[in-house]
């Protein structure tokens, strides 16, 4: 693919990585290629995507820059299904070497089937017999069995350092672990030496675990879509791989299967289980002419459905790419740890330097002492808890939000929804249901109001006007039979007319401003008026009736300490009867540009979500601080928007702030306990208080620590308090 400066577009898939400082050694070495630009790695995604420009750097080249760092790389298309159980990343031999912690686990290898599992076996075992040799008659060569546990660990880091040196990346955790481990041979302390090598292999596989926990949360939504599907052909159904499906084409579904496509009923009527789309564990009973999405479950009934879209174009598809997607639009905050961590590690460097050099130099302290504390002060510094902790916690957060409904595009999001003063609201589809309803029956005297209906729907039989529509609902559910009509003929906007037994029925907008219309108007409600032979029989109130649960997310917004207003572009009257019913301020009769005023004033108070339809609401959404869109995976609910309730329920607003706000309370604690657990051990290796094991065993557990916290987010249920 060409972009529109003529560069090439290139993607591909990368292995064995697990936090973000992999990211950017990637990303520092292919930018130093020539040719290179538009960099975009995702971490939990695995996934590499650049722009070349023609006859300068060839795709091969860009491959082996990111193999010559240990990581496996292959474009997507060749990414094999049964990946090879020998290899630790489930790819090629030689994501082996990654850099920190590539542990990658596919779903059928084990992670104590990996290499990297096997390593620390290894490792231990002789670290184990160097310490059994310690205790025998063979002391005195003791030091030397630790010295072979420590560099067969220290091999593969010290590679990996190497590499990472060769791309211009001096400052890597395996660099300063290779100097330590390197300084304490060096000094003598051969067993704490192989020690910490054994310990930084340990903290690898497990921080390599805990990622990969990570991403099952995300490669979860793919993983629902069936790989086959029946399809229908010359008057017999057979299985064949759901991407070659096309649409047109029909497919039969049995209850109990998974759709495999987004399709339409052709025939039959089932409940269908919507949970993995819209996150609603209650079945929604569908029959012909009904929408049906990929991954929904066929619950009782045999389905025959045409094919719309493509398997690869279906909404669960997109839902999961927009999830993984999403990692690219990064939180201010992960972005200033970034910053951060690029001068903090030389700096950890400069003043390990100053530890093992001013002590000795002007106070003639010991040589060995400050040096083992320097080395000590290298480990402790590494960063690898803190530049995980955000993208961490993102990624577990944006997967929970699509488990139940709530996309989210990313952790600038995510921290712009935790940040909200207001919430703006639309009232038509939003507010309401976006379709009117009958509310009132007022039949003149003498005449039953079964009778008013019966005549009004058989009138309005055949018609697609909103009203008309609401007027034939309410005759069915009422169980009335429509009445044999003649001359059916329709009067733009004054309204439509047929001879019913006999006589010129009319049915159209009310134009009489007696009390009664007067009043119904005044609720905001539509009047119908009925007559027959020019004598009216009576009148139909419709309107567009709040959701169900408006009022209830209503509450649970201002609950969270959020101020709400209603944007509208209806009427005064319409907008006051629905706010009045909901208790929240409306501002009625704006244009697209009057939202954009008043969106752009709201925001002087603080951060303003603007939640609409995601269609006529567009240049408002885009205004707002975060524009979410209401909308069952409708292709302008999942494009419009920063975020889209897939549900369609109102309360699950209030669900998506809340999984936010938790998303960054997560990542406070997250920066916290690494900070905290730094700037504890940096004094303590400095004061000689705790010693290399210390060190290293800290900053691993950090690691690991703030990534099983980042996985809370997994377990929790957003539309639940708290």
């Amino acid at each position: 693919m060409t972009d529109l400066s003529g560069n090439d577009s290139h993607e591909w898939r990368i292995t064995g990585m697990d936090c973000a400082a992999c990211t950017r050694k990637i990303q520092t070495a292919v930018e130093r290629l020539p040719g290179v630009s538009g960099v975009e790695i995702t971490l939990m995604n695995e996934r590499l995507r650049l722009q070349l420009a023609p006859e300068t750097t060839a795709p091969a080249q860009v491959e082996r820059a990111v193999q010559a760092l240990g990581y496996g790389i292959t474009t997507p298309a060749a990414v094999a299904p049964e990946p090879a159980p020998a290899d630790s990343h489930g790819t090629e031999s030689h994501a082996d070497h990654a850099g920190h912690s590539h542990t990658d686990l596919p779903a059928n290898v084990r992670w104590y089937h990996t290499a990297k599992a096997r390593l620390v076996f290894f490792t231990g075992v002789l670290l184990a017999a160097a310490q059994i040799t310690k205790w025998t008659f063979l002391a005195d060569h003791a030091i030397w069995a630790f010295t072979l546990a420590c560099l067969v660990g220290l091999l593969s880091v010290a590679r990996k350092a190497l590499a990472a040196l060769r791309a211009g990346m001096p400052f890597t955790i395996e660099m300063l672990m290779s100097i330590a481990a390197t300084g304490a041979l060096l000094i003598g302390a051969a067993e704490e030496a192989a020690l910490v090598v054994f310990l930084f292999a340990v903290g690898e596989l497990l921080e390599g675990v805990a990622t990969n926990m990570a991403r099952d949360g995300i490669r979860a939504l793919a993983k629902l879509v069936p790989a086959t599907a029946l399809l229908e052909h010359d008057g017999h159904s057979h299985e064949v791989a759901a991407e070659t499906l096309r649409p047109g084409q029909i497919i039969q579904v049995r209850p109990g299967d998974r759709l495999a496509v987004d399709g339409e009923i052709v025939s039959g009527t089932s409940g269908i289980d919507e949970s993995a789309v819209t996150g609603e564990s209650i079945p929604v009973t569908k029959g012909p002419g009904a929408t049906v999405l990929a991954g929904t479950i066929n619950t009782e009934a045999v389905l025959r459905v045409r094919v719309m879209k493509a398997s690869a174009d279906s909404t669960l598809a997109r839902i999961a790419q927009m999830v993984a997607d999403a990692e690219a639009a990064r939180a201010p905050t992960e972005r200033f740890i970034d910053r951060f961590s690029s001068w903090y590690m030389p700096a950890i460097v400069g003043v390990a330097l100053l530890v093992a050099l001013l002590p000795p130099l002007a106070m003639d302290a010991d040589w060995g002492t400050w040096t083992y504390r320097a080395l000590a002060l290298l480990l402790i510094g590494c960063p690898c808890a803190l530049v995980i902790s955000v993208p961490a916690a993102v990624a577990a957060a944006l997967s929970t939000g699509a488990r139940h409904g709530l996309l989210i595009k990313g952790g600038a999001v995510i921290e712009a929804m935790a940040n909200l003063h207001t919430v703006a609201l639309d009232k038509t589809g939003t507010l309401t249901e976006g379709r009117p309803v009958l509310t009132d029956t007022l039949p003149a005297e003498g005449i039953p109001a079964a009778k008013l209906l019966q005549l009004a729907a058989t009138v309005e039989a055949g018609s697609t006007h909103p009203l008309a529509k609401a007027i034939l609902a309410q005759a069915k559910v009422d169980g009335l039979t429509l009445l044999s009509s003649q001359d059916a003929r329709a009067f733009p906007g004054k309204g439509v007319e047929a001879m019913v037994e006999g006589a010129l029925v009319h049915v159209g907008v009310a134009d009489t401003a007696t009390p009664a219309v007067a009043q119904l108007q005044a609720d905001g409600k539509t009047v119908v008026e009925v007559t027959r032979d020019g004598i009216s029989l009576g009148l139909l109130a419709l309107r567009d009736e709040p959701r169900a649960e408006a009022a209830e997310a209503l509450q649970q917004l201002k609950a969270l300490g959020l101020q709400t207003v209603m944007l509208t572009g209806d009427n005064l009257g319409s907008a006051t009867a629905v706010a009045t019913r909901l208790g929240i301020a409306a501002q009625a009769g704006l244009l697209p540009e009057g939202k954009i005023a008043a969106i752009q004033k709201l925001a002087a108070e603080g951060g303003v979500m603007m939640v609409g339809d995601g269609i006529n609401d567009a240049p408002a959404l885009r205004q707002a601080s975060v524009g979410v869109a209401m909308g069952a995976g409708t292709d302008v609910a999942l494009e419009t928007a920063d975020a889209a309730i897939l549900r369609n329920k109102l309360t699950d607003l209030p669900a998506m702030i809340r999984l936010s706000r938790a998303a960054m309370a997560n990542i406070r604690q997250n920066v916290a306990v690494a900070l905290g657990l730094k700037a504890v051990f940096l004094v303590t290796s400095v004061l000689g208080l705790t010693g290399l094991w210390i060190a290293v065993l800290a900053d691993t557990g950090a690691t690991v620590l703030v990534t099983l916290n980042a996985m809370r987010l997994l377990a929790r249920d957003p539309r639940k308090g708290g």
